[in-house]
């Protein structure tokens, strides 16, 4: 599909979906059960680019693996990994920087490949990192960059210094893997903390498959404790999916139900709903997941708010900011800047191309409420500006998304879903 036509909604959504499995938390799993003393069982996996890209490399390292896509589950028998292999993360962030982690922790020879826009990400904050523990990197191309192949030279741990300003999937990295090292391994994280949920999860799961993180300000202790333990482990609802189905709610004065998705879920962006809130919604946690109702007819105020915890709702809040009756200010979004594409300066292109007047900072964005007129959406070959900007055109006529497959990196049947909405009107 190269492009897809968003439907302007002509009444209040009324809903109920089913999100597929969350990819932060499918991915961590993936990691864990790899390092665990056995046979572990995952459920509700999310199969997406992003998922397929770590299992793919999963099974090149010799993992044994049993996949059945139609009904979510992966089996993985833990252990240790080939010495020496080729594997290729493709774009997905998660799988670089954890396999990397993973891999200069074991002593071996790997050749890392990525794709172009992945090549283009931030690493030079762990490969750092690691090169103090003993780890050698030969480039392809530009320092610090990948593709390259890593030498791991086996370490006892210790401590280290980590800057992660850029992405919070460095520390989760290096908390994951720190038990394999003799002597465990201590990381003072240095500079401002950004997704501090992310890292929270991270550690909550390290917990539920058997480890142990102790935190003391800004400095994390990861002991030596042996092996994950294996598990039976049922992975949550994407929680970044859901939101997006939210928002129509909030745009439509509607109402939607995402099923299995509760408040005490694992995943930063389920504090998105408070934002929501601060909108006029009206949001319950029932027993068959949480119901969202929007204001009525749709109208809301826009906000100031800073949404460094979920920062990967910036485009869903900015997208909702277009049909506010006063102006939003999102701020403390710069690390976004580093990921699949500059989403600042992205979105704000995109919506001055629909013709909504919108400012940037470094780390903020300011979005004035106006009357979107029709365009091909730009995507950047960014599963969450295609999501976002289809919001738009739930309200306004003419929005089409350009390379709309791009949504396969974590929710490929995104758009699939759209069209039940449109028939279910």
């Amino acid at each position: 599909m190269k492009q897809y036509q968003v439907k302007k909604l002509e009444k209040p959504i009324s809903y109920k979906v089913e999100i597929p499995g969350s990819k932060s938390i499918t991915n961590r799993a993936l990691l864990l059960a790899s390092m665990a003393d056995g046979e572990s069982t995952l459920r509700h996996v999310l199969f997406s680019d992003d998922s397929r890209s770590f299992l793919d490399c999963l099974e090149k390292l010799g993992y044994k693996l049993y996949i059945n896509e139609k009904e979510q589950i992966v089996k993985i028998n833990g252990g240790v990994p080939c010495k020496k292999a080729a594997i290729h993360v493709r774009s997905a962030g998660t799988t670089a920087r954890f396999l990397t982690a993973f891999l200069a922790a074991t002593g071996g020879e790997y050749e890392i490949l990525a794709s172009d826009q992945m090549a283009k990400r931030p690493m030079k904050p762990l490969c750092e990192t690691l090169e103090k523990l003993g780890v050698e990197f030969e480039y392809h191309g530009e320092a610090y960059h990948l593709p390259f192949l890593l030498k791991g030279k086996g370490s006892a741990g210790g401590e280290v210094d980590l800057f992660a300003e850029q992405s919070s999937q460095f520390l989760s990295a290096l908390l994951m893997t720190g038990h394999l090292y003799e002597n465990g391994l201590t990381v003072h994280h240095i500079g401002n903390e950004i997704a501090k949920p992310y890292i929270d999860m991270t550690i909550k799961m390290i917990e539920q498959f058997g480890g142990a993180v102790k935190k003391e300000d800004q400095t994390y202790r990861i002991l030596p404790f042996g092996n994950y333990k294996p598990l039976d482990y049922r992975i949550e609802p994407d929680v970044s999916g859901a939101c997006y189905f939210f928002a129509m709610a909030v745009l439509t004065g509607g109402s939607i139900t995402v099923k299995d998705v509760h408040f005490n879920s694992l995943q930063g962006d389920i504090g998105f709903l408070n934002i929501l809130r601060q909108l006029g919604a009206v949001i319950k946690d029932t027993e068959e997941g949480i119901t969202l109702t929007g204001p009525e007819n749709g109208c809301y105020n826009g906000i100031d708010v800073d949404l460094n915890d979920c920062s990967d709702q910036t485009m869903t809040l900015a997208a909702l900011a277009v049909f506010a009756k006063t102006p939003t200010v999102i701020r403390n979004i710069g690390h976004i800047r580093l990921q699949e594409s500059d989403r600042i300066q992205a979105i704000v292109t995109q919506l001055k191309k629909i013709g909504i007047q919108c400012g940037e900072t470094k780390d903020s964005i300011t979005v004035y409420p106006g009357n979107p007129c029709p365009a091909l959406i730009d995507t950047y070959n960014d599963h969450r500006m295609a999501m976002a900007f289809s919001l738009i055109g739930l309200r306004a006529e003419g929005i089409i998304i350009d390379n709309p497959d791009c949504t396969a990196k974590t929710f490929e049947n995104y758009f699939e879903l759209l069209d039940e909405i449109y028939r279910e009107e």
